[in-house]
């Protein structure tokens, strides 16, 4: 792989020299894989020669972050080889960056412990959650989340769980509160804490009278009201990303689907390429809330768009999700990753909503169906709805301002 990188005699054999030969080259055939370009793989292979010079390899204990931090320390070899002083904090950021992506292939990375107070406690918890309740995967993360922050906070002034008592409870919620949440966030953390604690007590773990007492703020009936933007400022957002960027290709596909289907992000994220029928003209949703898949017809302008970045954009990758990062290392989209996909462009398009991620276009695909005269039954089932409780919400909109937007049909997206 050197050979490649290399022609000149005095780098190649600068590089072959150190230390890690064949674990640097075996990692670089791998970034040429993920389809690093070439100037890259240079810059890949030149910082390596540097970090195998300094650092230590443990492959039976591992390396950890404090071990790659204490090694990029030092350089006036380096300063001597290129003739001038360094910025030493930029170099030591690249020196920690190119060390763990080649720790991490070999399996000699070792993350720092964050321990978790009472981490047993939420492993039980969990397996509860998924046995007893049913809850899908998605809920457990959340719900475990919530209940390991408490712990945290909880773990740090305390060493015993069946210490705990109602005002612990109170305090941090005020604490939550405080950090900025809003009263919803502080509600759901309210109401993980409150199924926590009647299984903690359950399990004679703490005060089995905890639970019934924990109780969120008041949440105002109009609070929850869908706060997506104008069908008009979606068709904005779409007629935005008409270009031949890369990046507005792919973009425009994810909104879409977000916007006319009504999709969650762990819906278009998990979004495989065999989860649509190119003969039938069928997409095969995985919904998250149902437990199952959802069949829609494929609306001829979605799956154009869809074609036209699997064509022209969608890098090649045994990846079989269809939406992948468009730099290498190319990887499936991240939950996370989605949120400014959508948020970034609705922002530089000056569109005011109170919410700007993409279940901001999930509200909007919902109240633009309301407004054309579907029922609620209908909406539900479009949106993968377990229960019409979670479509009530869009009865409390203003129908007769929303007919403004009726006229912006699907068709009109074209």
């Amino acid at each position: 792989m050197l050979e490649k990188l290399y022609s000149k005699l005095s780098s190649l054999s600068r590089h072959k020299e150190a230390p890690y030969k064949e674990e640097r080259e075996r990692y670089l055939r791998h970034c040429e894989q993920e389809g690093y370009s070439f100037s890259t793989l240079q810059d890949i292979a030149r910082e390596l020669l540097w970090v195998a010079k300094k650092l230590r390899i443990s492959f039976e204990n591992g390396v950890t972050l404090k071990q790659v931090e204490a090694a990029a320390r030092g350089w006036t070899e380096r300063e001597r080889y290129w003739g001038k002083a360094f910025n030493l904090q930029c170099i030591r950021s690249r020196f920690v960056n190119a060390a763990r992506p080649w720790l991490r292939f070999l399996g000699c990375w070792r993350e720092a412990e964050t321990s978790i107070s009472f981490g047993n406690l939420v492993e039980d918890f969990r397996t509860w959650m998924k046995n007893e309740r049913g809850f899908t995967s998605q809920t457990i993360r959340v719900q475990s989340s919530y209940v390991e922050r408490f712990l945290r906070w909880y773990g740090a002034r305390s060493c015993q769980i069946s210490a705990v008592c109602l005002k612990d409870v109170d305090t941090f919620l005020a604490h939550y509160s405080g950090k900025g949440n809003c009263r919803i966030s502080v509600k759901n953390m309210a109401t993980a804490l409150k199924a926590f604690f009647k299984y903690a007590g359950s399990q004679c773990w703490c005060s089995p009278s905890i639970a019934p007492e924990i109780h969120g703020p008041r949440i105002f009936a109009q609070e929850q009201l869908p706060s997506g933007p104008s069908w008009e400022n979606v068709r904005l957002l779409i007629e935005n990303m008409e270009t031949d960027r890369a990046s507005d290709i792919r973009d425009k596909a994810i909104v879409m689907l977000f916007a006319i289907y009504g999709l969650r992000s762990t819906e278009v994220a998990t979004l495989r390429l065999d989860d649509i029928d190119w003969e039938q003209g069928l997409i095969s949703v995985p919904r998250v809330k149902l437990r199952g898949r959802q069949t829609y017809p494929l609306i001829p302008i979605v799956g154009n768009a869809i074609i036209r970045y699997l064509q022209k954009v969608r890098p090649q990758s045994s990846y079989r999700q269809i939406f992948l990062t468009l730099m290498p290392p190319y990887r499936p989209f991240s939950l996370g990753a989605l949120y400014p996909v959508v948020s970034k462009r609705m922002v530089e398009l000056g569109i005011h909503t109170h919410h700007y991620g993409p279940h901001s276009l999930r509200h909007a695909c919902a109240t633009r169906l309301v407004a054309e005269g579907f029922s609620l039954k209908e909406v539900g089932d479009h949106l993968g709805h377990r229960s019409s409780i979670s479509t009530r919400i869009y009865a409390k909109v203003d129908l007769a301002g929303l007919r403004e937007v009726a006229k912006f049909d699907i068709g009109g997206l074209e």
